[in-house]
């Protein structure tokens, strides 16, 4: 016996394993056990008349063969003809053959449970496993025979093993003995079974991990297990990604796949696989299932946490029946198609695809609606977050009825609505609809109806005071909404934000909080940014309450590096140099302005934010504010005061000379500096806007343009600021503008100064040879407008390609 467990014979085929099994005995072989054919022990030995017993199964196919060469029957032994092919079976040596089999049957499996230890050799431990795999798939009904051997429960701890053999036959063995075969797996899902057997799913080793994988999608057919197999932590997640794996084995793939088919058949099992990405099972039930299956499905859709592809997937699939079931439904399943519409939705691609689904018009009626079956207003309020959602989508909301009358989103009684709504109800659903009246404002072709709507309802006032919420969220939606209206209501803001109620001051302690810079934040000041800068009330209103002082200390901490940089920093930069440039359209009318800029020494942060390359918006205010402080400059230059003569040169004239006053301006022919008459040449900012005339961003090019054209103007030394252009090297760029004609406004201020330039006599001489400029000359003249052709002509006179007829005719004024 011990010789038959040695484990050194090392079998080939399957044929030759199954003949080393059959003599894995205690009893010896009788010669009359063996078929002569198959040379194995006979299951159902037959004799022939010759007395010659064969398997029947082995001497029924011989003579298959017999007839079908066309030969007599023959005995296969004696090669003797048959007179009849009569098989009569041998009981008594059947029934011996039982005995004998049933007697080596019970010591082998005795052997086996010996050798089914971890303690055992692996040699052993090997030989017991393929006795077991014998025994199943010699008969199926031994299966219950491993099971009442307790077999079962020593196999499963084969799978702690330290032998990779050992453990991947225990695997390959565990599924012979349960397939097809109930009662043996429900022995397997006792205790840590199912657990030990998911383990080798992660496994490094392929053909461990292909054991087990086959196991498990044996053990998944029987419902009972469907639900344990899920209970393991990590089961389904690992199989779904073995199911959607493109580097695995295919046979592993398709094993992985159809486990997760037969895990489906429970619901929890359903939801995980929701939650690891595997939707289509879930919105399978969505669509099929019972009521209640439905409801508990579109319940936990709307807990799920999904990525944009899979909002998509879920639209399309479900979108309109979770539309169906909000238009439809009881209470709970409006709730819980609400909630899971609410996650799809704010995804721009599937939120699209709920439009074209149809759900804004029982979404409308579910907001405005009031009545015996009017939402709770918790469900309210995840409408209007569904609404806020889509609107931001930039969709054609202008042409979606959403009402009985055809209106749409736009219309002017829907919008009064949200207004309505937006003054009386809570925190939350204000704050949505503020973000559905944001996303209907964000669009240029639907802007002007919500414009007129606030306008003909007088709702400005109560929007305006929605700055002052002590809800973040709330402040946050008012202010962006307030933003997008500026550029359309700026100075019926302006006048809000003017009064006593203390909104303007809200605004401020937003810009002004030391919290990093938020959305908010950014939102603010961009909201004042956009108010009309001409508005002298307003600036003489931010001068008082010390904006500006705080507007100035932020650039300045942004452009020092002492502010953390996030993705609002470059709109929060761009809207406090906004805001800064209003001071330099009041300076004519506020001397505390003019104190101002001398005190913090705006025009140097504006020459140095002139350098900010990459933010076009910076260096366009920039350049604005520069041309405004420069128009300045000729104000606020102090002429030099000559001495009085003496009393010998007042008698005699002849004597006297004129005084030599040095460390004036040339341009503006008095004593400057950019600090305190805010002169360009003095700030050494020349060269810096010039730089800025070769710009990409005609925007830039234009601002830039008109500060340079500043030492052009009338009341400072023209000649001079020619002088300086050219030692900027900044003719040929202006020339470069005209020429380029990138914009109307462009053309105009560059043929403006352009004729400035041909004033000089050695310019104009210069240009005169340049038919590309006296082209552009000629275009301008010809297509321009009332004001640019009047200059356009002057240039040309400079140029000699118009004559001067200024002496023709008398003067009979």
């Amino acid at each position: 016996m011990a010789e038959s467990w040695d484990g050194n014979h090392d079998p080939g085929s399957p044929s030759e394993e199954s003949y080393h099994l059959e003599r894995l005995h205690i009893e010896p072989i009788y010669d009359a056990f063996i078929c002569p054919l198959t040379k194995q022990v006979m299951q159902d030995p037959v004799t022939l008349e010759n007395g010659m017993t064969f398997e029947r199964e082995a001497i029924e196919k011989w003579f298959k063969e017999c007839r079908d060469s066309g030969r007599k029957p023959v005995c296969p032994l004696t090669q003797r003809d048959l007179k009849s092919m009569e098989l009569n079976p041998s009981i008594a040596l059947r029934n011996t053959i039982e005995e004998w089999n049933a007697r080596n049957e019970a010591a082998q499996i005795d052997m086996a449970r010996r050798s089914l230890s971890l303690s055992s050799g692996e040699g052993d431990i090997m030989q017991a496993l393929k006795f077991v795999q014998h025994l199943c798939q010699k008969s199926r009904s031994n299966k219950h025979v491993i099971r009442n051997a307790e077999l079962i429960p020593m196999i499963v701890d084969m799978l702690k093993a330290s032998s990779r053999r050992v453990r991947c036959k225990a695997l390959e063995t565990l599924l012979v003995v349960v397939e097809d075969d109930d009662d043996n797996k429900e022995i397997m899902a006792e205790g840590n079974n199912v657990r030990r057997i998911v383990k080798f799913l992660s496994h490094e080793q392929s053909k461990e991990r292909e054991a087990a994988i086959s196991l498990l999608y044996e053990l998944s057919k029987s419902e009972n297990l469907c639900e344990k197999i899920g209970s393991v932590n990590g089961a389904i997640l690992i199989l779904v990604g073995m199911a959607s794996s493109k580097s695995e084995n295919l046979v592993t793939v398709e094993k992985a796949e159809n486990t997760l088919e037969n895990l489906e058949k429970c619901e929890i099992n359903v939801k995980q696989m929701a939650e690891n990405g595997r939707l289509q099972p879930l919105l399978t039930l969505l669509l099929k299932g019972s009521s209640e299956t439905k409801l508990s499905m579109a319940v936990f859709l709307g807990e799920l946490v999904l990525n944009n592809d899979a909002k998509v997937l879920v639209a399309r699939t479900v979108g309109s029946s979770l539309i169906n079931i909000m238009k439809h439904g009881n209470v709970s399943s409006r709730e819980a198609a609400l909630k899971s519409l609410n996650q799809i939705s704010s995804y721009e691609s599937s939120a699209k695809i709920l439009i074209e689904a149809g759900i804004l018009p029982p979404l409308v009626k579910d907001l405005f609606f009031v009545g015996a079956n009017q939402l709770p207003m918790k469900l309210k309020e995840v409408s209007a977050t569904i609404l806020a959602n889509i609107v931001n989508t930039g969709y054609d909301f202008d042409s979606v009825s959403v009402g009985s009358e055809h209106q749409t989103l736009v219309s002017e009684d829907i919008v009064h609505n949200f207004l309505h709504l937006i003054s009386n109800t809570g925190p939350a659903i204000e704050c949505k609809l503020l973000q559905v009246l944001f996303g209907l404002t964000s669009s240029p072709t639907t802007v002007f109806n919500i414009v007129s709507a606030i306008k003909s309802s007088a709702a400005t006032i109560s929007l305006v005071q929605f700055i002052e919420a002590p809800q973040k969220d709330l402040r946050v939606a008012s202010i962006k909404l307030l933003r997008n209206l500026s550029p359309h209501m700026g100075q019926e803001l302006a006048r809000c934000l003017r009064g006593t109620s203390g909104q303007l001051g809200s605004l401020i302690k937003v810009i002004s909080e030391n919290t990093g810079i938020t959305e908010e934040q950014a939102a603010a000041v961009g909201l004042l940014a956009d108010l009309p800068e001409r508005d002298r009330g307003l600036t003489r209103q931010m001068l008082d309450e010390g904006v500006f002082q705080l507007v100035i200390s932020r650039v300045v901490s942004i452009r020092q590096g002492e502010t953390r940089g996030n993705r609002f920093v470059t709109p929060y930069l761009e809207g406090l140099v906004k805001v800064l440039s209003r001071i330099t359209f009041v300076l004519t009318d506020e001397l505390d302005a003019v104190a101002l800029c001398r005190e913090q020494n705006v025009a140097a942060l504006f020459i140095e934010l002139l350098q900010t390359n990459g933010l076009d918006n910076v260096q366009m205010v920039s350049a604005m504010a520069l041309e405004n402080l420069s128009q300045e400059s000729k104000n606020l230059t102090k002429l030099p005061e000559l001495p009085k003569p003496g009393f010998c040169v007042s008698i005699f004239p002849c004597l006297s000379k004129p005084p030599v006053i040095t460390g004036l301006c040339k341009v503006h022919r008095g004593t400057c500096s950019l600090r305190d008459t805010f002169c360009l040449l003095e700030g050494q900012a020349v060269d810096k806007l010039v730089a800025l005339l070769d710009h990409t961003n005609e925007k830039v090019v234009e601002a830039s343009l008109a500060a340079v054209s500043t030492l052009l103007d009338d009341g400072v030394d023209i000649e001079q600021g020619v002088q300086v252009l050219c030692e900027a090297e900044g003719i040929k760029p202006i020339l470069d503008v005209l020429l380029e004609k990138r914009t109307e406004t462009l053309r105009r201020r560059a043929v403006w100064a352009v004729e400035r330039l041909l004033r000089t006599e050695d310019i104009a001489y210069e240009v005169s040879g340049d038919p590309n400029v006296s082209t552009a000359l000629v275009d301008a003249f010809q297509h321009g407008d009332y004001r640019t052709r009047q200059i356009a002509e002057r240039a040309l006179k400079h140029v000699d390609r118009i004559p001067n007829f200024s002496g023709v005719f008398p003067n009979t004024g």
